[in-house]
């Protein structure tokens, strides 16, 4: 589907998606390729010159912004924000001469709501919690917990932010929204 509109699927005559696993209201801006395989799902934004391989998953309303690239192994849960120039890695030892594929590649998923800065490059292998946020230039190289907010290189916890992306105070309060979060495990949970 190249350059088409249609009640499904709207590819920009420039954009390329190769996909039949493209969920509706999905939209593919001008040079991004959807490699045959790739599962995306209904209303995702996926912008110019981004690159989602063939065995990647993107959920429901998943901003992939320009310049993007999601390798095979990847699933970024529903509404997860991929900001301009991210880059996910999915081989800890690659080699020119030798090919991996399928289980030689490690998995990474990001959960449910989660933020990732422009420019910043997830090592394969890990997961990133629910609504969890990398700053702008993280280089992710390990598991994030839920609403934690990392940055730098190697990506470090810095503090909370709550599900609507404002920095969480002492007490696990959002200043901007109210909601009020608790400690489960390494990471918070709303409080009801």
């Amino acid at each position: 589907m190249t350059g088409i509109v249609s009640a499904k699927v709207w590819v920009h005559p420039a954009g390329l998606c190769e996909s039949k696993s493209v969920g509706e209201g999905t939209r593919v801006w001008a040079f991004a390729h959807v490699l045959p395989g790739a599962r995306v799902g209904r209303d995702c934004n996926i912008c110019d010159g981004a690159f989602v391989e063939g065995r990647a998953v993107l959920g429901n309303r998943v901003t992939v912004k320009n310049g993007t690239l999601v390798f095979d192994g990847v699933t970024c849960e529903d509404e997860v924000f991929l900001g301009p120039n991210v880059l996910f890695t999915n081989d800890l030892r690659p080699r020119a001469a030798i090919r991996r594929t399928g289980d030689d590649l490690l998995p990474t998923l990001v959960r449910h709501g989660a933020t990732l800065g422009a420019g910043t490059v997830v090592v394969c292998g890990i997961e990133i919690g629910n609504h969890a946020f990398a700053a702008a230039g993280s280089v992710v190289t390990k598991d994030v917990p839920a609403h934690a907010f990392v940055a730098g290189n190697p990506a470090r916890h810095k503090g909370w932010v709550c599900t609507c992306g404002f920095r969480l105070d002492g007490e696990f309060t959002c200043a901007d929204c109210g909601s009020r979060f608790a400690r489960t495990g390494p990471g918070l949970a709303p409080l009801l």
